[in-house]
């Protein structure tokens, strides 16, 4: 079997057994492409089933010479995986040269989290006597109360909107769908936008109908517009954080985490395949450790429990 080949039995085997995403079939065509480049770089015409442990370290090495970034290497690495699961499920190959591949050790990036004060500031900041204002609020307010992605946010429609049962069905990644449970505040927010600016907007597109949140045109709305509406507010609440639309969804998790939710159920409520994704917001923040240090170690306390004679 030629590089081709493989390369094509895996983009069908990613579209149609694991529904992924054109952008993410997109990607992993290109970390395979990349080890194909390789072994181009070597003269090697060496089949992808004929490919050894070995060949594999050698690779990592080239991609390492060639200047990739560890993140780089870490989802390429985390590609040519996936590609050799794929030929092993098809018993194209009888082992996994990948089996003790190991990529860059990666620092843990802490996202950026809002605390509770400034999200009430960012809330505080909008104009609530213009329809803007009512519809921009009752956005926040959902992204917050259910820890939206961007894009589940402006896809919500009101036939997966149901206040009185206190839930909303959205579409995450990969086409799956997940219930969420929905605050008493943000339905409160909906209900103000909805039943009165967005109920007389005699513009709506008959295809756009069934979309919660639209805009000025009758229509849904864009990501960027979103950004830019967050980074609108964030200035005029004076915050100087990178807040972006992701930012309530990492506020969302991290609040709850803190407040003592289960760790499961916020996974499911965030739609993470994997617990350790979630596993992200059991960091305390510094203040909390600081108020600890200060608080309960011996030799910051006001009077030492040592007696000297």
């Amino acid at each position: 079997m030629d590089w081709n080949s493989a390369l094509n039995g895996f983009k069908a085997y990613l579209m149609l057994e694991r529904s992924l995403s054109e952008n993410s079939i997109v990607a992993y065509e290109d970390d395979v492409l990349k080890l194909f480049q390789f072994f181009e770089s070597e003269q090697s015409s060496i089949s992808p089933l004929n490919v050894k442990y070995e060949d594999l370290e050698r690779f990592i090495k080239w991609i390492n010479k060639i200047g990739l970034g560890a993140r780089s290497q870490a989802r390429i690495i985390s590609g040519i995986k996936a590609f050799y699961k794929y030929l092993l499920l098809e018993d194209l190959i009888e082992d996994l040269p990948t089996e003790l591949l190991e990529g860059p050790k990666l620092p843990r990036k802490i996202p950026v989290v809002l605390s509770v004060d400034e999200i009430a500031l960012i809330f505080a900041a909008i104009d609530m006597s213009t329809a803007q204002g009512q519809r921009d609020r009752a956005m926040l307010e959902t992204l917050y109360a259910c820890g939206l992605r961007v894009s589940e946010l402006i896809s919500l429609k009101l036939s997966n909107y149901f206040p009185d049962a206190g839930f909303v069905k959205v579409l995450g990644k990969n086409d799956k769908e997940r219930i969420i449970p929905i605050g008493e505040e943000a339905i409160k927010q909906i209900a103000f936008y909805v039943e009165g600016y967005r109920r007389f907007m005699d513009n709506i597109h008959s295809d756009h109908l069934d979309f919660v949140f639209l805009n000025r045109r009758g229509k849904s709305l864009s990501r960027i517009s979103v950004f830019n509406m967050i980074k609108t507010y964030v200035q005029k609440a004076g915050i100087k954080k990178n807040v972006s639309p992701h930012t309530f969804r990492h506020s969302f998790a991290t609040h709850l985490v803190e407040g003592g939710a289960d760790l499961r159920a916020v996974q499911d409520m965030l739609g993470h395949e994997s617990i350790t994704t979630t596993e992200i917001y059991t960091h305390l923040d510094t203040d909390y450790l600081r108020d600890t240090i200060l608080n309960f170690h011996p030799r910051n306390k006001s009077q030492s429990a040592f007696v000297y004679t």
